[in-house]
């Protein structure tokens, strides 16, 4: 079994989460047949500061399962306040973000990760999107990246939405596809403004949704027969 331990975590939890992932992965191919595109794209290390789209509560289990990297997740605070919940998230490295606030404690533990070399999943749009298509992206992302000096790794999902939509109770059977663009080193950003960055990362994302959606509708066509 693959067991990529995170720094300074005990042994214990890098195979537990090791455990975890492997059956996440193995429930997704069976109900979602996830595919991903542009594996090699990811960094084997150093710290990666993933920017994601963000289409439904299916996206950090997808994003999970796809990296080949443990992953630290940013979590909205509220979701700490029940200990099932809590144990569970904590297991799965995820950083409590009050969105009430500005967040400063959920914005140093990410950086300080980010310095120990970790991954960070950011979804930029701030929320999950009512429509499936891109939203903008907010600013914030940039000031993590600068500071710890991470690559940034535009990255998009497809076919979550259609499986998880914001009005539905629970989620249904569906086809996801994860595109993994490449990387952008601390130098290649490093003088530019933080709109720039931001529209940087808009554009990488929106090109990865883009073939996210083709292959999408491809493997359907290729299933229907067409």
């Amino acid at each position: 079994m693959w067991i990529h331990q995170h720094h300074q975590r005990p042994y214990w939890i890098a195979l537990v989460q090791s455990m975890v992932r492997w059956i996440c992965r193995i429930v997704m191919m069976l109900f979602y047949r996830i595919r991903v595109y542009g594996f090699e794209n990811y960094p084997e290390s150093g710290g990666v500061l993933i920017c994601c789209n963000h289409q439904s509560f299916l996206d950090p289990v997808v994003m999970g399962v796809s990296c080949p990297r443990p992953i630290n997740y940013l979590a909205r605070k509220t979701l700490f306040r029940h200990f099932p919940m809590r144990a569970f998230l904590e297991l799965n490295d995820a950083i409590a973000i009050d969105r009430d606030s500005v967040g400063l404690a959920g914005i140093k533990e990410s950086l300080k990760r980010l310095k120990r070399g970790e991954t960070v999943l950011m979804f930029p749009e701030g929320t999950r999107c009512s429509d499936g298509q891109l939203q903008p992206f907010k600013p914030g992302f940039d000031i993590l990246a600068r500071r710890s000096k991470s690559v940034l790794l535009p990255v998009a999902l497809e076919g979550c939405f259609q499986a998880y939509p914001r009005d539905a109770t629970l989620p249904r059977l569906g086809r996801i596809q994860v595109v993994i663009g490449q990387p952008i080193a601390f130098e290649e950003y490093q003088n530019l403004s933080p709109e720039e960055t931001k529209q940087l990362m808009e554009s990488k994302v929106a090109e990865c949704f883009t073939v996210a959606g083709q292959k999408l509708r491809r493997n359907i066509a290729v299933t229907n027969g067409s």
